[in-house]
């Protein structure tokens, strides 16, 4: 039987005044359409999961930069402390005067002249040494070195398709971590919303036999009931106490752990907009269109076997990579630099630069490396022979997933259906127990036991109505779930 909208009243203020004299004041009402938006805003697990999305675009971007051309800036500076040129080109014994020819004189003079020069070494005197580049104290260094890759054998545009693929994975990992975390919000939604549920029929459950016992004890003053009824009216009282207590526990720990997925504070009072006792139970509004779609088998697990498809490419592209290795690979490079031998410490200017240009091809081919690129090889094989395993088992899951949601919706809706009537039977029959009690037609024990089953109708009701709201969310979200290996 639904509560009327009075109770339901009751039932919320009940709520607020054991939350805290605060909580009446300043209430946050909470749709679960709401819930889902802060946390899909607020979630570290989907901030870690864009994070992943970015590094796999700069691994893109690394991948493909190797195509381009590389230019680098090369400056270096260095002062000679000794050198083995020092004291080469010295002159050796007295000073030797320098060569002087007079074409005027007669030939055999000017030959005596030129054999002097050459015995003392004045020939070279006219020869700065001290121009040279070997030994100076004083050495800048300025240039550029380019780079272009022509051949690689493969391996950059496998490189690309690898981080391609992972890309692929990065942005279907945080669109499942977003489903997760939808389906994780909803359950901890309607956890909340049951935990309320449920210590509102505690205590009415409390408050029921504490009437009981008031009754019975002007029943006894009156001397109409004996001291027994009264003793077990009052223990019947006396026990509900323990379960409104683990009631209110359970839902602060339920409020706690909603709170933690929306990133609330932990003392911001709540009131959840979730109607537990609608006799139609329509499905959540969020999930109700989704859920009208999910009738088809192959929808099941399709991003987690997405990602598993493209695990599986990145797989491949990384044995073509370690494969390439193995080929040579064919580069222009080039260089241009400008060296300077400034004197005497001086900073140097531009004419003391003189300029080394040179282009050419490089190549290179591994020849022997320990067997590295062999193993290289054998562990992309191993990976990639994993990846497909891994895929064939996801569409395995997939399938197994969608049948048990079904079968747990089915069963779901079978449990919600078995309770329609029992609540109100249950209410029914404990007026009648309660009604008998006051006459003296019965004894506590029919009453307790009437109450008993009330409280138990209602809960199960509850838990019922709970499991239905949880299990359309996941059919609703199958497609887009991660796979759990069971």
């Amino acid at each position: 039987m639904r509560m009327p909208s009075a109770m339901r009243c009751v039932a919320g203020l009940l709520t607020a005044v054991l939350a805290g004299p605060t909580a009446i004041a300043a209430q946050t009402r909470l749709t679960l359409t709401d819930a889902l938006a802060r946390a899909a805003g607020q979630s570290e697990a989907i901030e870690i999961a864009r994070a992943g999305e970015l590094r796999a675009a700069a691994d893109a971007e690394r991948a493909t930069s190797q195509k381009l051309p590389q230019v680098d800036f090369r400056g270096s500076y260095s002062r000679t402390l000794a050198s083995e040129f020092s004291g080469a080109f010295d002159a050796a014994g007295p000073p030797c005067p320098p060569l002087t020819v007079d074409a005027s004189q007669p030939v055999d003079d000017r030959v005596a002249e030129l054999e002097r020069a050459a015995t003392c070494g004045a020939l070279g005197a006219s020869v700065d040494f001290a121009e040279l580049p070997f030994g100076q104290r004083n050495i800048y260094n300025l240039g550029l070195t380019l780079s272009q890759a022509l051949y690689a054998g493969g391996r950059i545009s496998g490189q690309q398709r690898q981080a391609e693929a992972l890309g692929r994975v990065a942005a279907l990992t945080t669109s499942a971590t977003a489903t997760q975390l939808q389906l994780e919000v909803a359950q901890a939604f309607y956890d909340a919303a049951l935990a309320d549920r449920l210590l509102v029929i505690a205590q009415s459950t409390s408050d029921q036999a504490s009437a009981a016992l008031e009754q019975t004890r002007l029943a006894y003053e009156a001397g109409r009931q004996p001291e027994f009824e009264l003793l077990r009216a009052q223990v019947s009282r006396d026990n509900q106490r323990p379960a409104v207590i683990r009631r209110r526990a359970d839902r602060d720990v339920a409020y706690l752990r909603l709170r933690r997925l929306l990133e609330m504070p932990a003392s911001e009072p709540l009131v959840l907009d979730a109607d537990l006792e609608d006799p139609s139970l329509p499905p959540p509004a969020p999930f109700a269109e989704a859920l009208a779609r999910a009738t088809e088998v192959n929808e099941a697990g399709r991003l987690a076997i997405e990602q598993s498809e493209a695990i599986v490419a990145a797989r491949a592209a990384g044995l073509h990579v370690a494969r390439a290795a193995r080929l040579p690979s064919l580069s222009l490079v080039s260089s241009l630099a400008g060296v300077g031998y400034p004197r005497d410490g001086a900073f140097p200017v531009a004419s003391d630069f003189r300029t080394n240009w040179s282009a050419g091809l490089s190549m290179q081919m591994p020849v022997f490396n320990g067997a590295r690129l062999r193993a290289d090889e054998r562990a992309a094989q191993a990976d990639l022979a994993v990846a497909e395993a891994e895929l064939q088992q996801t569409r395995e899951l997939a399938v197994l997933e969608y049948e048990t949601a079904r079968q747990d919706l089915a069963s779901a809706e079978a449990a919600w259906e078995a309770t329609a009537g029992t609540v109100q039977q249950a209410e029914r029959a404990y007026q009648i127990a309660e009604l008998r009690n006051r006459e003296g037609l019965s004894t506590q024990l029919e009453l307790a036991d009437s109450r008993l089953s009330l409280e138990i109708a209602q809960a199960n009701r509850a838990q019922a109505a709970r499991d239905l709201q949880v299990a359309r969310a996941r059919v609703a979200l199958l497609p887009n779930l991660p796979m759990v290996t069971r």
